[in-house]
């Protein structure tokens, strides 16, 4: 499965997760070590998250967002209510996503390096 379809499917499930999300801390809160924090106002947080190859961040929850990726690779992401995919991501991949609570692995054998841009609520 391609990212495009990947992160297609799970727009569909973030709409039955969202009563869940307030359960689960912010991205840099749940994985300080993981997620750098680039910018933060009213509207926005720009975050830089860097997943090294068999790392994984903690459950954590997003607000609407728009992704970057700089460097791409195979994740396998999971949801709270146990649901897993992998996904190849191309590097320089952008996708948007609404508001979503997952949990990322890098599952491949090089760098993965984002830039995410999340609505502040």
């Amino acid at each position: 499965m391609n990212a495009k379809s990947v992160f297609t499917l799970l727009g569909g499930l973030t709409i039955s997760l969202a009563a869940s999300a307030e359960e689960y801390p912010s991205a840099h809160v749940a994985s300080p070590d993981l997620y750098e924090i680039l910018e933060e106002n009213n509207e926005v947080l720009v975050q830089k998250m860097v997943l090294k190859p068999g790392e994984s961040d903690a459950m954590h929850r997003h607000q609407n967002e728009t992704v970057y990726f700089q460097q791409g690779g195979k994740l396998t992401i999971r949801l709270p209510n146990g649901e897993s995919m992998v996904a190849e991501v191309p590097d320089g991949h952008v996708m948007w996503h609404e508001a979503w609570t997952h949990q990322v692995t890098n599952s491949g054998t090089t760098d993965v390096i984002a830039i995410i841009v999340e609505d502040k609520p």
